[in-house]
């Protein structure tokens, strides 16, 4: 790990970091399978599924069979049921406590204004499933979904090289009653559910983390769909001190290591703390120390980052929390760890990356929402309104608008 200052040009680059903006070479392969897919549909999904995952399949085999749900089951160890039961309640008691409403508001004067709010139709999940099978970003896109009132999800994942799907994803989806799941990855999946084929119906939205290819895909599809965010390798910024326990931060920090490309970085005012971290974790290539002044500057520091993860260790944390104004999730004592909030917590683990904490928010039930305004005049409130009105129309040049309203008194 790199020992940098707050001033230095290191920080300015890592604050400028955005990693899902991707090489002309990886924008243009995934503009030619999105284009493929939106003219061959089902038949392209099963070629690059050839050519990029090595499984040859027919039609039939890509969505997955209640009897390979069923099977799933066989292959698990049975505590992983109540495990996951413990997860889902933790997670729909977050979620529930972040429920939207429809409201509406009767004026004297004649006015009625309201806003409806509604789920989304369709919702496509993407779980990755190339290094590793992403069991918990099942439950982590599905739950809040679900508690918004989105009656229908389809689950897209990439086969193994035997064409089939982990046990373990199957078994959460079942669990959810995600009854719609394809054997299908990469941008082809994305294309698929954006653009639909005669196989898998297109969606309004698209959430879920994936590679370079997906993270593009998503980026060029939105527009034809919504997308939740364009995520890119995952981020952990951890504030400590003399007081920190340095098992702690070296612990967490080396978490990082087990994600490709995964950002790590200390801010500290502690020298001795720099110095332990450095020498433990020499190999560190995407790992920063950032050695500050005090506290108040480690939290602006942090703020210019906006990391994906902002772990605090300090003695009384909770303290400094109105001072953080850029992060995706805030992890505050020494019994927190990012993988409390990764598994179990509640909240969504889909959460923004590469800055983008300064204007994303973690994955949220009103994400798979919408709302409609909802306006109702009475003939003397518009009259009223009318001079208002007019004045606008003249600024804008827009005669005919206000015709519109004169008509009415004629």
């Amino acid at each position: 790990m790199k020992i940098i200052r707050p001033n230095s040009k290191d920080l300015e680059r890592l604050e400028t970091r955005f990693n899902y903006l991707q090489k002309q070479r990886v924008k243009d392969k995934v503009d030619k399978i999105l284009h493929d897919v939106r003219l061959s549909g089902d038949e392209a999904l099963l070629r690059y599924t050839r050519k990029f995952d090595g499984v040859k399949m027919t039609l039939k085999q890509m969505q997955v069979t209640e009897a390979e749900k069923s099977g799933a089951y066989q292959d698990i160890n049975p505590e992983f049921i109540s495990t996951l039961k413990k997860i889902i309640a933790n997670i729909t008691k977050f979620y529930t406590k972040q429920q939207k409403r429809s409201w509406k508001q009767f004026n004297q004067d004649g006015v009625f204004l309201g806003e409806k709010i509604d789920p989304l139709g369709r919702v496509g999940v993407y779980v990755p499933a190339g290094t590793a099978p992403l069991v918990s970003c099942v439950y982590m896109s599905v739950l809040p979904a679900q508690i918004a009132g989105v009656k229908d999800i389809v689950l897209v994942t990439p086969p193994d090289k035997n064409g089939h799907i982990n046990p373990h994803i199957l078994v959460v989806a079942d669990l959810l009653k995600v009854n719609e799941i394809y054997k299908v990855g990469g941008a082809q999946a994305i294309a698929a559910l954006a653009f639909g084929t005669k196989t898998i119906r297109k969606v309004d939205k698209i959430v879920g983390p994936g590679n370079n290819y997906v993270t593009e895909a998503k980026r060029q599809v939105f527009g034809y769909c919504d997308i939740d965010m364009l995520a890119g390798p995952t981020e952990l910024v951890v504030i400590a001190n003399r007081h920190s326990n340095v098992d702690f931060v070296l612990s967490d920090l080396s978490a990082q290591a087990e994600h490709a490309g995964g950002l790590a970085v200390l801010i500290t005012p502690s020298k001795t703390l720099a110095k332990q971290v450095k020498q433990a974790l020499p190999g560190n290539e995407n790992g920063y120390i950032v050695l500050v002044k005090n506290l108040d500057e480690a939290l602006e520091v942090s703020n210019r980052i906006a990391p994906e993860h902002l772990e605090i260790l300090t003695n009384d944390p909770r303290k400094f929390v109105k001072k953080v104004k850029n992060a995706g999730a805030l992890f505050l004592g020494p019994y927190s760890p990012v993988a409390i909030g990764d598994y179990f917590a509640g909240p969504s683990h889909v959460l923004p990356t590469a800055g983008s904490a300064r204007f994303f928010s973690g994955l949220s039930s009103h994400d798979f929402l919408r709302s409609t305004h909802i306006l109702s005049y009475s003939k003397k409130a518009l009259e009223e309104s009318r001079p208002h009105i007019e004045k606008l129309c003249s600024i804008e040049g827009l005669n005919k608008h206000f015709e519109s309203v004169k008509k009415r008194f004629e």
